[in-house]
């Protein structure tokens, strides 16, 4: 009773409708079973918490049924995640959602016209076991409704042919986790992937989208749907609501959406009312995600233009965020862009704060120099 009594809670807290109690069309979570911990340390990747948590709240508080396989069934591992996290924590106070992590059916006793739609959620450990489950390829190209799928999560889709023979994709519009996000982000789990999945989906022949480095990016080609990363998975879940005929359900963003949003405002130049916004709900967005969008968006960028677009959205975090690495970062960017002033002004001022931090006295003397 107390946890169903805080889900109501959490529910209430983040803006989600009720759930509807009427029979409505049912979708299918897919999510690894590659996952395995030793206490607190992963020793095999598992599935995104993270887009699983917003997949899940999201669909329901659209009224739609949900439930969760995985190619061995059962309990399954997930990365590392903020149990803190708006979107996670309302998912575990989510007594149906915790059962059915604990005892996520198989996908070989899954039959296909079960769901109306299936969508496959990624994380590190996609890229190892749903390319290779027989079953759910199975499935999924017998599958007649809305195939969607987020960050990793394409894997499979990149394995299922058509009754002639050729690749699902080939032809079709499509995103996924990019080259670009594998090679800061796959750390030593990218290294034994079968295939990176950009890769692979332009050798299959279909039509790769993605937007800049962990950006927001939904798809749909037809009843296929794709989103580019996590922070797509609302995008890819509201998608799937309104591929099924469904009116999508007014809402609070999850904080991490919200902080999303607030950067495509910002840069939209709407910078008085996202200023604004962040005085009067600090709270309401994460300042260290956004910091961290800029940080790797820069370090990613090829041009100039990109270098600007990146450094714009390191500005916007800039008040909220004094990480010694952070400051270096945003110095670099300002004398990468030919603002000397603006880096010597951040340098000194992380001097003032840490007169020990070697790196930033190095780069304010190549400034004087």
């Amino acid at each position: 009773m107390r946890r169903l009594l805080l889900a109501a809670s959490l529910t209430a807290s983040l803006g989600l409708p009720a759930i509807a109690t009427t029979t409505a069309p049912s979708v299918l979570l897919v999510i690894s079973s590659e996952g395995r911990s030793e206490g607190t340390t992963i020793s095999r990747p598992g599935f995104e918490m993270d887009e699983l948590a917003m997949a899940w709240l999201t669909l329901r508080a659209n009224g739609l049924q949900v439930q969760i396989a995985s190619p061995a069934g059962g309990a399954v591992v997930a990365d590392r995640h903020n149990p803190r996290d708006d979107h996670i924590a309302a998912f575990l106070a989510d007594a149906d959602g915790v059962r059915q992590l604990q005892q996520t059916r198989r996908t070989q006793d899954v039959k296909p016209g079960e769901h109306a739609a299936i969508f496959l959620i990624g994380g590190k450990g996609a890229m190892f076991d749903l390319p290779r489950d027989t079953a759910l390829l199975n499935l999924l190209a017998a599958h007649q409704g809305v195939l969607a799928a987020v960050c990793h999560g394409p894997a499979a889709l990149l394995q299922v042919k058509t009754p002639d023979g050729r690749p699902l994709v080939a032809g079709r519009r499509m995103t996924g986790f990019s080259d670009e996000e594998e090679k800061l982000f796959g750390k030593k789990w990218a290294k034994e992937y079968p295939f990176w999945l950009e890769t692979r989906a332009r050798e299959l022949g279909a039509k790769w989208e993605e937007a800049p480095l962990m950006s927001p990016k939904l798809v749909v080609d037809g009843s296929l749907v794709t989103g580019q990363n996590p922070f797509s998975t609302t995008l890819v879940a509201e998608a799937i609501v309104t591929q099924l005929g469904r009116t999508l359900q007014p809402r609070t963003a999850f904080r991490d959406e919200a902080s999303m949003q607030l950067v495509t405002r910002w840069l939209a130049g709407e910078h008085g009312g996202v200023r604004a916004a962040l005085a009067a709900e600090p709270k309401r967005f994460n300042t260290d995600l956004i910091a961290m969008l800029g940080y790797y968006q820069f370090e990613a960028a090829t041009d100039d233009a990109a270098r600007r677009q990146a450094l714009a959205v390191m500005e916007l975090a800039a008040p909220h965020m004094a990480h010694a690495q952070f400051r270096l970062g945003l110095a670099r960017a300002y004398a990468k862009l030919a603002q000397p002033q603006q880096a010597r002004e951040v340098l000194t001022a992380l001097l003032a704060a840490d007169p020990a931090n070697a790196e930033a006295r190095t780069a304010l003397e190549k400034l004087a120099g």
